[in-house]
């Protein structure tokens, strides 16, 4: 099978490129799968100093694939997986970021977006809710504009994303690569032992998150998917047509 995460590094940084055009780097099995795995090798590596995570296509990540999601219990591990490696991982986002996608955003330690990127919390409008993206978001995001966009499903940008602390910046006209250059260089010249503990210092309320509420945020996440509701906007979804409750 062809590999859904490419792999390279430069200088001790490690970028893993989701690289699954076709499917909008939608998060299926395999993908969530590859994605852990290269992870831990990851952490692993005392080559690694950080993690680069970016994409292939004009699209992040488009959330779940809807014909092969990933189980609830293997996506909130991936989350936890981000949240808990001793290596800093850097988000690079040039393009679209859907649902779960967001959620790859929020586990994230540092991000930046480009121009070109949009993001939505899209779950309600397929009959679903952001149970287990809560997780890391709550602790990093701005309350109020959590409850706007995850209960609207509306399309917002970059600097908007930056504003709400859902990313850590937007890239001006520089462009995304021009903004990490200095976030890059900066971690490279840190002390590894040093990056590690101070992330488990910056990290402490978002492992809470996951020690308290993973398992049920889970297993509502299942529940979600088994339901009419679900059911009638993912076939509306793959059909590109509005659901029956839209008025």
């Amino acid at each position: 099978m062809t590999p859904l995460i490419g792999r390279t590094r430069t200088r001790g940084v490690e970028t893993l490129i989701l690289d699954s055009p076709h499917t909008r780097n939608a998060l299926s099995s395999a993908l969530v799968a590859e994605l852990t795995d290269a992870l831990k090798r990851c952490g692993e590596d005392p080559g690694v100093r950080a993690v680069l995570l970016t994409h292939t296509g004009n699209t992040f990540c488009a959330g779940a694939d809807l014909r092969d999601p990933p189980p609830a219990e293997a996506f909130t591990g991936l989350l936890e997986l981000i949240v808990r490696l001793p290596k800093p991982v850097v988000a690079r986002v040039d393009g679209h970021v859907r649902a779960g996608g967001l959620g790859l955003l929020g586990a994230c330690d540092l991000s930046v977006a480009s121009a070109a990127a949009s993001f939505a919390f899209t779950e309600v409008r397929v009959g679903v809710a952001p149970a287990v993206i809560a997780l890391p978001l709550r602790p990093r995001v701005d309350p109020r504009a959590l409850a706007r966009y995850c209960l609207t499903g509306e399309r917002f940008d970059a600097r908007e994303a930056a504003r709400i602390g859902l990313v850590t910046a937007a890239a001006g006209e520089e462009g995304p690569d021009e903004a990490l250059a200095p976030v890059l260089d900066g971690l490279r010249r840190a002390a590894p032992q040093a990056l590690a503990r101070t992330k488990e210092l910056l990290t402490v309320k978002v492992l809470e998150a996951f020690t308290e509420d993973a398992g049920g945020m889970s297993r509502l996440t299942a529940s979600l998917f088994s339901q009419p509701d679900a059911r009638e906007g993912m076939t509306a979804f793959l059909e590109r047509r509005d659901p029956a409750w839209v008025l």
